[in-house]
């Protein structure tokens, strides 16, 4: 009998578990915000239920999780899983590979908390309420950030002072590369040759655009934390550091409130006037004539554009444009315009083609008539944890 694996990823505003026996899925569940309600897709067998749940719940989710897998009977008792892989962000050199989760790693974890709160809250208390349900099973924490580990260094280092970059550990570590690796695995999957110079759009309640050159990572939008680069839900991306230092001081914000601002009241929530930070939302208000809707969403597409055209100069060209996560995956109407206007760079995409994809498969939906394809890919980062959690443990 094949080994069972629990897989877990926690997002800032999202929780995904999912049980393997071997390299197969046994039983998945997604905690996330829908609208007002805050919901549960589950179910075993590659069935899916779609339920509405309490906060409560969504706290707890983890000891619900247990008792659905030993009702269901995936499991008899917690001790059938072999081990626990974890989805971890946190800056620094010391998370850049995978790693088990142990005292020092849990120390060292918590100590990240200021650097980036928003992720490291989310997987810190994540690890601490499954740790108490499986007090002696390997815990394996796979990096978010490992992909991105050989960026060339005029890529990774700001203009800081060198020496004051080195003490901190303070450059560029990236984001999303567990989804990145799991597309790329996709890319080489659905088509004969891989293409070189690829574009990796990562557009989820975190968003991010990586530019990738034979398959590893020369680039990407998200920095030393989550908040650089592309405005995302609630996180303010690129802005002038002159206008946080402005912003300080003219709302008497100290720096641990300053974290919170732009972590949790800016980018599409705070952009829309503090009404939505969802696309999905945003568009029904832009239909409904919100001007605050329309302009966010018009900001949101155009920082997309603008680190497509980077990425694109960085490359020396584009072979591959790629939309992934839950936006770019589901929201046909934000890729349209992304891709509108940029057939300079060979992007041009198939109107029909990218209706017809909603979330549900992997497919092109460019023209064929430019040089650069277009595609959807679901990502799939469980099985990416998965596959590198036993790979690490050599199982």
């Amino acid at each position: 009998m094949e080994k069972k694996y629990l897989v877990v990823n926690l997002g800032s505003a999202s929780k995904k578990y999912a049980l393997y026996e071997g390299d197969t899925e046994l039983f998945f569940a997604h905690y996330e915000k829908e609208g007002n309600d805050i919901i549960v897709t589950e179910g075993k067998n590659g069935e899916r239920i779609k339920s509405i749940i309490t906060q409560k719940d969504y706290e707890t989710s983890a000891v619900r999780l247990i008792d659905l897998l030993i009702a269901s009977t995936c499991i008899h008792t917690p001790n059938d899983i072999a081990a626990i892989g974890f989805r971890v962000v946190a800056s620094g050199e010391y998370f850049n590979t995978t790693k088990l989760i142990d005292d020092t790693y849990r120390e060292k974890l918590a100590q990240e908390y200021d650097i980036a709160p928003l992720h490291v809250a989310a997987v810190s208390k994540g690890i601490e309420e499954v740790y108490s349900l499986f007090p002696e099973t390997p815990f394996v924490a796979i990096s978010d950030s490992a992909f991105h580990a050989e960026l060339p260094d005029y890529a990774r280092t700001y203009a800081l002072p060198i020496e004051a970059s080195k003490k901190l550990s303070l450059y560029r570590y990236g984001y999303h590369g567990i989804s990145i690796r799991s597309v790329l695995d996709t890319i080489k999957e659905i088509t004969d040759d891989a293409p070189s110079r690829v574009i990796v759009c990562h557009l989820g309640g975190g968003a991010s655009v990586t530019a990738v050159k034979d398959g590893k990572s020369i680039d990407t939008s998200m920095g030393l934390t989550p908040l650089e680069g592309l405005v995302m839900a609630t996180r303010a991306g690129d802005i002038d550091s002159g206008a946080l230092i402005y912003l300080a001081k003219s709302l008497k914000l100290s720096l641990e409130e300053l974290d919170e601002y732009l972590n949790h009241q800016c980018g599409l929530l705070g952009l829309s006037g503090g009404k939505e930070s969802g696309v999905r939302e945003l568009i029904e208000l832009e239909k409904a004539g919100d001007e605050n809707a329309k302009l966010a969403l018009a900001v949101f597409v155009y920082r997309i554009k603008k680190y497509i055209g980077a990425y694109t100069a960085a490359l020396g060209g584009v072979d591959m444009l790629v939309f992934t996560a839950t936006i770019g995956e589901r929201s046909s109407i934000i890729r349209a315009r992304v891709c509108e206007g940029l057939a300079c760079v060979g992007v041009k995409i198939d109107e029909l083609k990218n209706n017809l994809i909603t979330g549900d498969t992997s497919d092109f939906i460019d023209d064929g008539k430019l040089s650069a394809r277009v595609a959807v890919i679901r990502t799939n980062e469980m099985a990416q944890i998965l596959k590198d959690m036993t790979a690490f443990l050599g199982s």
